[in-house]
């Protein structure tokens, strides 16, 4: 017999906007940043954590297994094991996923689950001329040979490239994701105006939720070596409007392309945890509920239309659980680009494509727009890839319970074509 499962908790930093340097935190100084005030505001000794995950991509050499890392400097005992996932932009999530069917299988009772990422630590990473160089140079035995390698140094040699740009370009399709997201924006007739004004939306609605105080539960402040004080997500534009957004050159494809800097999500860094327990953990230790996790399906499709990853993820979750769109009270789904967000929602609309592809009978339906992402998303606060799927879980479960609604899913697209969706319920 399976267990429920129940996230009881969880916190995030603000996401900090990349600036052309380091920020302030690695990605373990930003899971522990977060995850101490957590752990201190619960009412049950941490030591019975059982088990901690953590989704990271960019994983810098100082850190490695940074769920390990960051258990031990959260003070957890040293008999806690931690391991550390890596699924692109759904590793967040996927730690919880984890920690869900291993709690629901009996083989835990409480385990922290969570998401880091400092994109502004990418490491820097030798052109292949270079290292070809640096390998020619450390063979070569005589002095002559020595010579002939150092004659064929370049001053192309000394640039090195930003890792994370390679990162973001699909081996197989060798699409960068930003092409990705021109073609299904293409496939679907996403207009450069359209994507604009869900850009603008984003930004509003975050400050909105920063303004009325929605996010107050769910950020802690990150404090900086040098005393600095970080107590928001600090991308937030709340001025932009389409015509300032219209007024931006395209990216990813040029001159005439429609995915902009403006209707992309921000390369960020932050981190995210939650607290997962079984139904047992949460009666003996009179745990409050946050939402029950019911569900969760990983998808894939075609890499070069990876936006489209949120629509083959969750059909089969709405098939399994006998539910329709109009079912879901609320819907988190990761923007990754305006465009693909907008061609998400088309599909959904699309006869054709949830008939045979999906598998389902006809259109499913509307997402309507004050259910999806309502108090904004990556692209007003950002993407840190490795965090956002702790993120949007975790804020899916607070926004149910803010408006006492019951039912909602948070969905992402995954780099490399894929994606993942999760069901909550509100207790």
């Amino acid at each position: 017999m399976t267990r429920a499962v129940y996230i009881v908790d969880g916190a995030r930093t603000p996401f900090l906007k990349a600036r052309g340097k380091p920020g302030p935190f690695t990605p373990v100084d930003l899971a522990v940043q977060c995850g101490r005030p957590l752990l201190l505001r619960q009412g049950f000794d941490p030591a019975l954590i059982d088990l901690v995950i953590l989704g990271c991509v960019n994983v810098i050499a100082d850190e490695m297994n940074p769920a390990r890392v960051a258990g031990l400097r959260l003070g957890l005992p040293e008999a806690t094991p931690a391991y550390t996932v890596q699924i692109n932009c759904g590793s967040g999530m996927q730690s919880i996923d984890s920690a869900f069917r291993t709690i629901e299988a009996g083989h835990a009772d409480i385990v922290l689950a969570g998401g880091t990422e400092a994109l502004s630590h990418s490491p820097l990473v030798l052109r292949k001329e270079a290292v070809d160089w640096f390998a020619a140079l450390n063979t070569a035995r005589s002095t002559s040979a020595k010579l002939k390698a150092i004659s064929g140094l370049r001053p192309g040699f000394l640039k090195p490239e930003i890792g994370l740009e390679r990162g973001l370009t699909d081996p197989i399709t060798n699409l960068g994701m930003g092409q990705t997201a021109e073609k299904i924006g293409h496939l679907f007739g996403i207009t450069r105006e359209a994507a604009d004004a869900y850009a603008v939306e984003s930004h509003k609605r975050l400050a909105a939720a920063q303004a009325e105080g929605r996010l107050a539960d769910e950020v802690f402040p990150a404090f900086s070596r040098d005393g600095q004080v970080y107590t928001q997500d600090d991308g937030v534009r709340a001025d932009s409007t389409v015509q300032s957004l219209g007024a931006l050159k395209p990216v990813f494809e040029k001159p005439y392309g429609k995915v902009t800097a403006g209707n992309s999500s921000q390369i960020t860094d932050g981190a995210s945890w939650v607290l997962l327990a079984g139904e047992e953990a949460v009666a003996k230790h009179s745990l409050t509920v946050l939402a029950k996790i019911v569900d969760s399906h990983w998808g894939a499709l075609d890499p070069s239309i990876m936006g489209l990853g949120p629509v083959v993820a969750t059909a089969p979750v709405l098939k399994r659980q006998d539910m329709r769109l109009a079912d879901v009270d609320l819907w988190e789904l990761n923007e990754a680009f305006a465009a693909q967000v907008l061609a998400c929602l088309a599909a959904f609309e699309d006869e054709e494509v949830c008939r045979d592809v999906l598998g389902l009978d006809g259109a499913a339906g509307t997402i309507p727009r004050d259910r999806l992402n309502v108090d904004g998303g990556a692209i007003s606060l950002g993407h840190p890839v490795g965090t956002s799927g702790t993120r949007i879980t975790l804020h899916l479960a607070n926004a149910l319970r803010q408006r006492g609604l019951r039912r909602g899913i948070a969905t992402e697209c995954i780099g490399g074509g894929q994606g993942g969706a999760m069901l909550l319920e509100t207790a």
